[in-house]
């Protein structure tokens, strides 16, 4: 878990080191320098969320586990391996939106983590000695389906860019009531 943690941390921050202003701008400058800071906001806020909620999920994920396997360290290095990268596809959105390949490597990196927290949730799921017979902390189908959301989302993302380029992140906006409903429907089952 501190491993974990560490990763996420350190993910998280570097993708804030891209978002900065030159020094020495007149006022002109200065202006046009904080306009052009507002992609690299906007994929920041969006990766921040993207991270965020694949940590409460590893988090949620190892919440019981007791002892792991070699599947389980095989499938969470990868994970790590794919939140470390996350800042690269960030900046490449932030800085060429507007390439139909920037948003596909976006795309398929978080689609990535997904399927990763979706295969390791499954394998504990199916696991339990890994847990020491404790019960799981979350409903394992509502859980499973709200992951699958998120890969989901960002595959059909793919050929999206394809067809109608880089607008294809609005589509993006569909896991917020996703999410929102999906998080309700978990509430209750608890």
């Amino acid at each position: 878990m501190a491993l974990a943690d560490g990763v996420f941390a350190i993910a998280i921050t570097l993708l804030v080191l891209d978002i900065s202003v030159p020094q020495g701008l007149n006022s002109e400058e200065f202006h046009q320098a904080l306009s052009d800071t507002l992609p690299n906001l906007g994929a920041y806020g969006i990766s921040l969320a993207v991270l965020a909620g694949f940590w409460r999920d590893h988090r949620a994920i190892f919440r019981t586990v007791q002892q792991v396997d070699g599947n389980v360290i095989g499938l969470t290095v990868l994970g790590l391996g794919l939140a470390a990268l996350l800042p690269f596809p960030t900046t490449l959105v932030s800085e060429y939106g507007d390439e139909r390949a920037s948003v596909i490597i976006y795309s398929v990196a978080v689609a990535s983590l997904g399927a990763v927290h979706l295969a390791l949730a499954v394998l504990i799921a199916r696991r339990p000695w890994l847990r020491g017979g404790a019960a799981p902390v979350r409903d394992e189908a509502l859980y499973a389906v709200d992951l699958g959301v998120t890969v989901a989302v960002f595959l059909v993302t793919v050929p999206l860019a394809l067809l109608v380029g880089s607008a294809a992140m609005w589509w993006w906006l569909v896991l917020v009531p996703l999410k929102v409903w999906l998080g309700r429907r978990e509430n209750a089952a608890r």
